[in-house]
């Protein structure tokens, strides 16, 4: 099976956010620290199927799962 390598921006746009630099960097500015606790899927700022598809492209190892790996890492820091 062939891989598909996706970009941050894909995945916003994807998941129905902004998907510019200033788009995502203001989601991030907004949603992070995550704690260490909560899965990514579980975070209170997603709708029903944003953490679906979070969930399901992560359980299937799907093409998708490398950005979000890089999503939920980026959440995880403070960003200022």
């Amino acid at each position: 099976m062939e891989m598909s390598y996706h970009r941050f921006s894909e995945l916003f746009a994807q998941l129905g956010l902004p998907s510019d630099e200033a788009g995502i960097r203001n989601f991030l500015v907004q949603h992070s620290p995550l704690p260490p606790e909560i899965f990514l899927e579980d975070a209170p700022f997603w709708n029903e199927s944003q953490a679906a598809f979070l969930k399901e492209e992560k359980i299937e190892d799907a093409d998708w799962a490398e950005v979000i790996d890089q999503l939920n890492s980026a959440l995880r820091k403070k960003v200022n």
